[in-house]
């Protein structure tokens, strides 16, 4: 999951942002809505962390741009304001959530992993493909009923492929998805993951390659 934080108070953002890395999310930030803007503009996120109180676009502003987007993003609006009007107020602008600051950050790893259920074009809650099943919610990934033991990349890598499963994602593909727009072009790191990820699969193979192409998972032929 590509989650963007957009909040001005740089500490908040940094803390939040290794908070949700932690959990296995690709996260972005940016400190004012025209940066957020740009942003959005380049990369695709499922979830949108929106501070209200922005400098360069202010967050309603921003709010209502991204509902106007094709295939947008969820929002979770973040304020100080925490009254039942402000909230009416920011949900109406568009936001899908609204989280009043101080927030228990548990409640918002939750927060985000609902709203992307809720997204759209998510699929279903577990995902599945020849024999694998990930419960992104609970956080649990087996192979024919046997669980694995992923660590927190290997885990999202995993999701990845699930979703997109029938279809190849290519090296830069998971690098955007299961990274962040820091991540090097040219490391090696998820050739190295997807290794790890499937010996811990075991046998047969469940990841395929084509060169060219990229990775994927599909249900064998017939």
């Amino acid at each position: 999951m590509r989650v963007l934080v957009v909040e001005d108070a740089r500490a908040l953002a940094a803390i939040v942002a290794e908070g949700l890395r932690d959990q296995g999310m690709a996260v972005d930030i940016a400190h004012d809505g025209l940066a957020a803007a740009a942003k959005l503009d380049v990369n695709a996120y499922e979830v949108v962390l929106l501070d209200r109180d922005l400098p360069g676009i202010h967050g309603d502003a921003l709010c209502q741009m991204i509902t106007g987007r094709d295939d947008r993003p969820m929002v979770l609006m973040l304020t100080a304001a925490g009254s039942p009007g402000d909230r009416v107020s920011g949900l109406t602008l568009g936001a899908d959530d609204y989280l009043a600051k101080p927030f228990h950050f548990p409640e918002l790893v939750l927060r985000i992993r609902s709203l992307a259920r809720r997204r759209p074009s998510s699929r279903g809650r577990v995902l599945r493909a020849d024999g694998v099943e990930l419960d992104p919610v609970a956080r649990t990934a087996t192979r024919d009923g046997t669980r694995l033991d992923l660590s927190v990349k290997e885990f999202a890598l995993l999701e990845a492929l699930l979703q997109a499963s029938p279809a190849h994602l290519s090296a830069e593909d998971l690098l955007e998805r299961v990274w962040d727009e820091h991540a090097d072009p040219f490391t090696n790191t998820v050739t190295v993951t997807i290794g790890r990820l499937r010996r811990k699969l075991g046998a047969p193979p469940v990841i395929t390659t084509t060169a060219g192409v990229g990775y994927r998972i599909a249900e064998p032929a017939g």
